[in-house]
């Protein structure tokens, strides 16, 4: 553990690393590992449960006073109402993992009042370690992150996902692509959420968008991309997403370029809204985004 990491940030490496020791010794011998289906096309296994609770117990051995939100088990362990509570997917990517694919990852966040003020996210297959603390920056490993510096759409890759679950507008996804596609270098779907964020901090893609998103697939994420100097927030452009099941992120250039593609797709704003928001987003654009300095880790 590092004595530069927030303590909080220590602990929950802590907990993602024991899952991720979970997940690659699972790995080793996939088809060994008992699958089951919550609904139609999503999956969970006994490694789920298995990282889950090495995640849970480490974190509630440190903090017992603190909340707890997870995939499998929901809000059963924890402090019922504390301020302090820990949003956690044990296994981001289930479907890539059951079927040997390595991408996938531990996602561990934590809310204060309900701001994410810590996040780590952990890709076993790789042993690359993401973490941000809100104001001092975010890291893979010990390399500072920035998000990347395009800003001409069409020499921009953006990853997304896809729908997969029945009652998804297949259609309006397909639109979705389409008109991303035809702006873009590229688009890419990796199958794990947390992952997709962190890439957009650490500047391998530049922008995300992805509908049917819970809290903890992208609780973490978020704040390794605003902590790189990135947006994030649902397709208006609105930054209290969390629950609101659509998300998008990006460098600012092209977080409102993003906006003015998808922002028509949203369920959360009206032709006004949008209108006020795009202009919003303009606006931060074209400022320089202002990191905090290397020396806030200090202390």
């Amino acid at each position: 553990m590092s004595p530069n990491l927030h303590p909080m940030i220590n602990v929950a490496v802590k907990a993602a690393r024991a899952a991720g020791a979970i997940i690659n010794r699972a790995a080793l011998d996939v088809e060994a590992v008992r699958i089951s289906q919550k609904l139609v096309n999503d999956f969970v296994t006994d490694v789920d449960h298995a990282a889950e609770q090495a995640i849970i117990e480490t974190l509630l051995a440190a903090y017992p006073g603190h909340g707890i939100w997870a995939e499998e088990s929901g809000r059963e362990h924890g402090a019922k109402d504390s301020e302090f509570v820990w949003i956690i997917d044990p296994l981001d990517g289930t479907t890539n993992f059951i079927h040997g694919l390595p991408v996938y990852c531990v996602s561990i966040a934590l809310a204060v009042k309900g701001k994410i003020e810590q996040a780590v996210i952990y890709d076993p297959s790789r042993n690359d370690l993401f973490t941000a603390t809100k104001g001092r920056g975010a890291y893979l490993n010990d390399r500072r992150l920035r998000v990347s510096k395009r800003i001409r759409m069409q020499e921009c890759l953006i990853s997304t996902g896809f729908p997969f679950r029945p009652g998804d507008d297949f259609n309006a996804y397909l639109r979705m692509m389409g008109d991303v596609m035809q702006k873009t270098a590229g688009l890419r779907r990796p199958g794990a959420a947390a992952l997709d964020l962190a890439y957009v901090a650490a500047g391998f893609t530049d922008g995300f968008f992805e509908t049917g998103l819970q809290p903890w697939d992208v609780a973490a994420g978020s704040l390794l991309v605003t902590e790189a100097g990135g947006l994030v927030g649902n397709f208006t452009g609105d930054s209290d997403f969390l629950e609101q099941n659509e998300c998008m992120a990006g460098n600012p250039r092209v977080y409102g370029q993003l906006v003015t593609i998808l922002g028509k797709y949203s369920k959360f704003a009206n032709a006004g809204d949008k209108a006020a928001v795009r202009q919003a987003i303009a606006e931060l654009s074209d400022s320089e985004t202002v990191l905090p300095s290397d020396d806030s880790r200090a202390g």
